[in-house]
This record gives C-alpha cells, sequence and structure tokens, in this order.
C-alpha cells in the first residue's frame, strides 16, 4: 500500500457543473496551459463512454472491430502530441487496476498503450497501492489542470458521465496534484504492464448484453 493518504475532498468547496459546461471549461483551461502539466487519476473499473466508435463495438461485443478502430487514431495520436510539444505541455495519467480486469479496463489498456507508444505518459497503480485511502469509499475521479484547477469528474451508477466539481483553492488543488504525482512515481509504465499482464489475454466476454 501507499504510505500517502488521500487528501480529504469536500464538495461543498467546489462548484457544480453541467456536463456541457465542464467540458467546455476543461478545455478553455487546458488549452491556455503553456509549459506546464496536468494530472489525472483514473480509479473507475466501467464507464460508458459516449462518441467513441471503438468503446461502441465493445460494447456490442465485437472485439475485433473495437480493436481495428483504436488503430484507426494513430495520426490523431501523433498530433496532439506534437501539438503537446510545441506548448510545452505534459498531460500524466494514473490507471488504478483491479484484477480481475473489467472488459472495459481490459480495452481501456489497448487504449493507453496505444497512447503511450506515441509519446503520452501513462502509469499503471495496483489498486491494493491505494487501499489505505479507500477504508470509506473509492478514490474519486480526478483531474489536476495546470496546477491551478481539480475538477472531480462525475458518473452516474451505470458508469454515464455526469458533469463534474470544480475546485479551485489553491492549497487543496496542491494537496491531490502531489498525491497524484505520489502515485505517478510508484505506478509501472502502461506498456511493460501491458506486455506482461493483458497482451495474452482472450478477448473479454460480455454478460448477458453488458460488460
Amino acid at each position: 500500500m501507499l504510505d500517502l493518504l488521500a487528501p480529504v475532498l469536500a464538495t461543498e468547496q467546489g462548484e457544480r457543473l453541467t456536463r456541457p459546461a465542464y467540458k467546455q471549461d476543461f478545455r478553455e483551461r487546458e488549452e491556455a496551459i503553456r509549459d506546464g502539466s496536468s494530472w489525472k487519476l483514473e480509479r473507475r473499473q466501467h464507464f460508458e463512454e459516449q462518441g467513441s466508435p471503438s468503446r461502441d463495438a465493445l460494447r456490442r461485443g465485437d472485439w475485433d472491430e473495437a480493436l481495428r478502430l483504436l488503430a484507426d487514431r494513430r495520426d490523431t495520436l501523433a498530433a496532439a502530441v506534437q501539438e503537446e510539444t510545441r506548448r510545452g505541455y505534459a498531460f500524466h495519467r494514473v490507471r488504478v487496476v483491479e484484477k480481475p480486469l473489467t472488459p472495459y479496463v481490459q480495452w481501456e489498456l489497448h487504449s493507453q498503450r496505444q497512447r503511450a507508444q506515441y509519446g503520452q505518459r501513462i502509469r499503471v497503480v495496483p489498486a491494493e497501492r491505494v487501499a489505505a485511502s479507500e477504508s470509506t469509499h473509492p478514490l474519486p475521479e480526478l483531474v489536476v489542470l495546470g496546477s491551478h484547477t481539480l475538477f472531480q469528474v462525475l458518473y452516474t451508477e451505470t458508469g454515464v458521465a455526469n458533469g463534474a466539481i470544480r475546485y479551485t483553492d489553491r492549497d487543496l488543488v496542491t494537496r491531490w496534484e502531489n498525491y497524484i504525482k505520489a502515485l505517478y512515481a510508484v505506478g509501472e509504465d502502461v506498456i511493460s504492464y501491458f506486455d506482461r499482464e493483458v497482451a495474452r489475454l482472450d478477448p473479454p466476454t460480455l454478460s448477458a448484453g453488458r460488460e
């Protein structure tokens, strides 16, 4: 387990945003960052992502098509990394993983391995390493943008995006940024994790039409 405990996050300290408001605010704040970094913590083991043809294929149980569609976005990923490099911007992801892998996480690790091949910074942390911070509830889904803004991304029980809570208190943002950085420091590069734990897995099996 990681000795460092996660900071307290009180929802009353933040401002609730609808999904459209969150997406717009996130985009504007991220695009304004120059020579800075951001940190994302992914904890849930299942999401119902919208607007991803590959994700839709997974939902249908068409694994080969899901992977083919991921391969089709290589030019887009390369262009995005080039733009981030031009701005001096670094986006880091920490993916907490439970075993056995859910179908969603198995698919996502394929996606993240591909992102890492194009230079994105992604590391995997086993759920056991954050257990000390989850005695009452799982860690939240978080993004820290440019050391100034913390978003707690919200989801329904079924994993559908449902807006966010925005926090701008500097001390709070710094504490969470430092916590995610500590997780990143002890995490494993997603490519080596994928090669050892994911590459040889059979396609995921969906039960009753659901992951």
